[in-house]
C-alpha cells in the first residue's frame, strides 16, 4: 500500500485538487507525517493543481459564458451566496473561496461572467493558492503527529478518522447551505 501511495499519490492529488482540493491535501499532509509523502511537493502539488483548476474556471466562463450559465443553473442558492460574497468582500472572495465548501468552483465561475479583470484574478489568485496550500498543508501535517500519535500501528486508521471528521464538516455545510 505504501509504494502505490508513494508511486501515485502525487498525481492523485494533483487531479483532485483540480478541482477543490481541501481533503486531498489534507490527507497528504498526514500521509506526510507518516513518511509516505514529502510535505513540501504535497503542499506545491496541490496548490499549482488549485490554481490551474480556478484559472481554468475563470476562462472557461469568461470565453463560454453561456455554457458557464448552463452548468451554473442548478447550483441557485450557492450561485446566490457566491455574489453576495462578491459583493460583500470584493476581490478578497477569491481568498475566501478558498475554505467556504461549496462555492470553491462557483467564485471563479461566477468572477469570469463578470468583466473582473483576468489579470487582476491570477494575482489574487496566486496569493490566494499560496496562502490555503501552505495553510492547510502544514496544519494538516501537524495534525497528523496526534492523528498517528494515537494508532501508530494502524496509520491508515487515523487517515480514515480524517475523512470521517471532514466528511462529517462536509455534511455539516450541505445542511447550512441548504437553510
Amino acid at each position: 500500500m505504501e509504494d502505490l501511495i508513494r508511486d501515485w499519490g502525487y498525481l492523485a492529488l494533483f487531479a483532485y485538487s483540480f478541482g477543490g482540493g481541501f481533503v486531498g491535501l489534507v490527507i497528504a499532509g498526514v500521509l506526510s507525517y507518516a513518511g509516505d509523502l514529502n510535505i513540501y511537493i504535497s503542499i506545491l502539488v496541490a496548490g499549482v493543481s488549485n490554481f490551474l483548476g480556478d484559472q481554468f474556471l475563470f476562462f472557461l466562463a469568461r470565453k463560454n459564458k453561456s455554457y458557464a450559465k448552463d452548468m451554473m443553473k442548478k447550483y441557485g442558492r450557492k450561485i446566490a451566496l457566491a455574489h453576495l460574497m462578491m459583493r460583500k468582500y470584493g476581490s478578497f472572495v477569491v481568498f475566501v473561496q478558498k475554505y467556504v465548501y461549496g462555492i470553491k468552483t462557483l467564485i471563479p465561475l461566477a468572477m469570469g461572467l463578470t468583466k473582473y479583470s483576468y489579470i487582476k484574478f491570477s494575482i489574487y489568485n496566486v496569493f490566494a493558492t499560496a496562502i490555503w496550500a501552505c495553510l492547510v498543508g502544514y496544519a494538516s501535517f501537524t495534525a497528523g503527529e496526534y492523528i498517528l500519535s494515537t494508532a501508530d500501528e494502524f496509520k491508515y486508521i487515523g487517515i480514515g478518522i480524517v475523512i470521517v471528521i471532514l466528511l462529517s464538516i462536509s455534511y455539516i455545510f450541505k445542511k447550512i447551505e441548504k437553510k
